[in-house]
C-alpha cells in the first residue's frame, strides 16, 4: 500500500520507532498497534477513575 501522508519525526524518534518494529512490520502497522495500545490503556485508566469515584458510593454485594 502507497503512503498517503508524510509524518516528520526526529531522528530520535525514528530510532526509538525502529527499535519497536518487528523485522517485517511497516510503520503503519507498528503506529496503528500503538494507537490501539494507547486507546486501550486510556480505557482502562477511566474505568479505574469510575471505580474509583464511585466505590465510597456503592454497597459491597455481601454486605
Amino acid at each position: 500500500m502507497p503512503a498517503d501522508k508524510r509524518i516528520p519525526v526526529t531522528d530520535e524518534t525514528r530510532t526509538a520507532l525502529d527499535v519497536l518494529k518487528a523485522p517485517e512490520q511497516t510503520y503503519d502497522d507498528l503506529l496503528r498497534e500503538l494507537a490501539t495500545q494507547r486507546r486501550r490503556q486510556d480505557l482502562k485508566q477511566r474505568f479505574r477513575e469510575l471505580e474509583d469515584a464511585d466505590r465510597e458510593a456503592l454497597t459491597p454485594l455481601d454486605e
